[in-house]
């Protein structure tokens, strides 16, 4: 029998300006390895930022073929969002919404659940030094303008 491949990720995406500076972390947790990234996004709004974090989080899962993905955000709108609770309004947002819920679909088991902000501490300081210091450690995710 094959062990599933398991994950868990701490994502956070924010811009000061908002929209301004944007950037996210991602903190992955998986096969008892941690990984550590930062994705600079350039200018835009503080819900794409929480949706690049999502995108990268579950392409990098994929590139390390994992099979099982928990997440948690900081960002209520995103887990509500992709649960279903609410409705993606903004146009903006649509394509993202629909590129994570595809990405999700390609795990064997995805979760995402809203923690709060002082329980995502290091994905928070690793979007803001995306933000200070233009900073990327993996690809900006796809279906970003």
């Amino acid at each position: 029998m094959t062990a599933v491949r398991a994950g868990r990720v701490a994502i956070d995406g924010g811009a000061r300006g908002n929209p301004g500076e944007a950037g996210c972390g991602i903190v992955l947790d998986a096969g008892g390895r941690r990984e550590e990234h930062t994705v600079y996004l350039g200018i835009t709004t503080n819900n794409v930022a929480e949706y690049a974090a999502l995108l990268a989080a579950l392409e990098r899962a994929h590139l390390l073929g994992l099979e099982e993905l928990a997440v948690r955000s900081d960002s209520q709108l995103l887990v509500e969002q992709m649960n279903g609770a609410y409705r993606v309004k903004a146009p903006h947002l649509k394509p993202l919404w629909l590129r994570a819920r595809t990405l999700a679909a390609g795990l064997r088991r995805f979760s995402i659940v809203h923690v709060p902000r002082e329980r995502n501490r290091k994905a928070d300081a690793l979007a803001n030094r995306a933000m200070e210091h233009h900073t990327s450690t993996l690809p900006r995710p796809e279906g970003l303008s």
